[in-house]
């Protein structure tokens, strides 16, 4: 049976057919370096976010900028951010704004790859999500993998780039508000009592045996090791983290009972189960048409959601060690688009974008650099992606001049393009 099956099937039948433990793989990935951070809960709005409507607002520069949204003062002296975000505006002691962000790229996909990774994109080395090289670099010992996405993927390009997919974020997928959200590969298909799991697992012990009897090398060996951790997944504690029941109702409709809030909900008790890199992941962003329209809906939304987290994770003494940051891939027109057919829209703007730190080193209440009377170009201070990438490995004790293995010898190196740090907050 044996000669006829061949190891490749004995490895496919203990490995994959008699449950799906795909997650296994994960559990390869090496992690290096102690940290001051721990963790980086990253809130991604794709398509690009309105920089003047939320953490740059200019209201002295007229109807044609501002339209009908104005300023409200934050909980810091000076400071003002939109008046669609008043439960921020309580919160701005907990965060910094970067004003000055800058890459000049408007096209979805590259100032997407170039926010992701901190790289300008060159035609030798697809780099990966800092994501990707955290779940590689970052000391790291959980059940769960170490970077996830949620709940579904950035879809603008490879996450994992030459690393390989071995770092490519891990997304459940579905909506954390829905009654029946359940988590593609951690939750037992339905119908699969933990009995009938315990049942296969011991068969699969059965056929794995046989088949090593056949193969002693030590990455066979190792595979043991992954399937163990893999199956710790489905049947023990590492599942309660996507478990959103065990939170009081008070906590979960703080947050928000929408996708986004449940989801930030999430990314907090993944920080808790000890996951180094979470992404949020938000579209709708691409305001071209109907900007204002769209703000009044979605501003809200982030407004509770993203203070219930800072608040949240301050309460429970997490924020000094997770870096909470806020932006895409580049910012809007400062000025609106009135005309047809755009009807108040903002269009893509790579020169000037806002983007949000907190937590883990880096400090609260202050402003990074500025934009001109109408937001539309740097005044001060321009900070670019790759400096703001390499402060976060900073915090998270990965040194950004540190090499990265690539499959065909190149030299590539964690932040390659990093020239300074953002010092003054952190």
């Amino acid at each position: 049976m044996l000669d006829l099956i061949g190891r490749r099937g004995f490895l496919r039948i203990g490995s994959a057919s008699l449950l799906g433990l795909s997650l296994a793989n994960y559990f390869r990935m090496k992690a290096v370096a102690p940290a001051k951070a721990k963790s980086v809960i990253q809130l991604w709005m794709a398509g690009g976010p309105t920089q003047t409507d939320t953490f740059d607002p200019k209201p002295q520069a007229g109807e044609d900028f501002s339209g009908p949204l104005r300023a409200i003062p934050t909980n810091v002296t000076g400071v003002q951010i939109g008046t669609l975000l008043p439960l921020l505006a309580k919160q701005a002691d907990k965060f910094t704004i970067i004003r000055s962000m800058t890459h000049g790229n408007n096209a979805h996909e590259t100032a997407a790859y170039i926010m992701q990774t901190g790289t300008m994109p060159t035609a030798e080395l697809v780099y990966p999500a800092v994501g990707a090289i955290v779940a590689m670099k970052k000391e790291y010992t959980g059940t769960l993998p170490p970077y996830i996405t949620l709940t579904n993927p950035l879809g603008r390009f490879s996450e994992a780039g030459f690393l390989g997919n071995n770092y490519k974020t891990f997304a459940p997928g579905g909506d954390p508000n829905s009654a029946n959200f359940r988590v593609q590969g951690l939750v037992p298909p339905r119908g699969m009592t933990e009995q009938r799991i315990n049942e296969r697992r011991s068969l699969l012990k059965s056929v794995d045996a046989l088949a090593s009897q056949a193969d002693k090398q030590d990455a066979y060996r190792g595979m043991d090791e992954f399937q163990q951790k893999a199956y710790a997944l489905i049947l023990g504690d590492a599942r309660k983290a996507f478990d959103l029941t065990q939170e009081k109702d008070e906590v979960r409709n703080k947050y928000g009972r929408n996708q986004f809030g449940q989801s930030c909900l999430l990314a907090r008790r993944l920080v808790e189960a000890g996951v180094p890199f979470i992404t949020v992941n938000d579209g709708g962003w691409d305001t071209h048409k109907d900007n204002f329209p769209i703000m009044r809906k979605k501003l809200p939304i982030l407004d509770a959601a993203y203070a219930a987290l800072l608040e949240d994770l301050s309460q429970r003494g997490l924020l000094d060690s997770t870096i909470v940051t806020w932006y895409g891939e580049f910012g809007r027109t400062p000025r609106v688009a009135n005309e047809a057919p755009w009807f108040g829209g903002r269009h893509h703007w790579g020169q000037a974008m806002s983007a949000v730190v907190s937590g883990g080193g880096f400090k609260g209440g202050a402003l990074v650099g500025s934009t001109d009377f109408r937001g539309e170009n740097i005044r001060d201070r321009p900070v670019y992606p790759w400096d703001l990438t390499a402060s976060i490995y900073k915090l998270l004790g990965i040194d950004p001049h540190g090499r990265l293995p690539h499959p065909q010898g190149c030299i590539a190196y964690v932040s390659p393009q990093a020239s300074g740090l953002l010092t003054e907050i952190m």
